[in-house]
């Protein structure tokens, strides 16, 4: 079972990357991030009550994950595209457990809680990378 998703949310632990054999094939890499999926509610006060929050696995499974796990950040606003998928396993004492992750399309970098953006032209193939100066 899949539905689609779009959600709006904050990174809660520094990205995780693994990487998977696939044969003689380039390896399949994956970027998984803890995101909590925030409901913020306007108040009479103008501040925001969260109602109904939740925490979602988000995996982004890409070739440029790797570089990508450098890039977000515990406590980062993201976006998230993608589906829902339900995903059944087994814990340590062998009793079967249902949760449901986030397959994700998309990971956009929202602009709260950055202090500054920097960008650089990437490298050609047979270019060093550029030095900081």
């Amino acid at each position: 079972m899949s539905t689609h998703f779009i959600g709006e949310g904050n990174i809660g632990s520094a990205p995780e990357y693994r990487e998977f054999q696939n044969g003689n094939e380039e390896p399949r890499r994956l970027l998984r991030l803890n995101v909590y999926f925030d409901n913020p509610v306007p108040k009479k006060d103008g501040g925001f009550e969260d109602r109904g929050g939740y925490w979602a696995p988000v995996e982004l499974w890409h070739r440029e994950a790797e570089s990508w796990a450098t890039l977000y950040k515990k406590s980062m606003r993201v976006l998230v595209e993608g589906r829902t998928v339900r995903d059944e396993w087994e814990d340590a004492d062998d009793n079967e457990r249902v949760t449901f992750k986030i397959e994700a399309r998309r990971v956009g970098i929202l602009p709260y809680r950055l202090e500054s953006v920097r960008t650089s032209a990437k490298p050609a193939s047979n270019e060093a990378p550029p030095e900081d100066e």
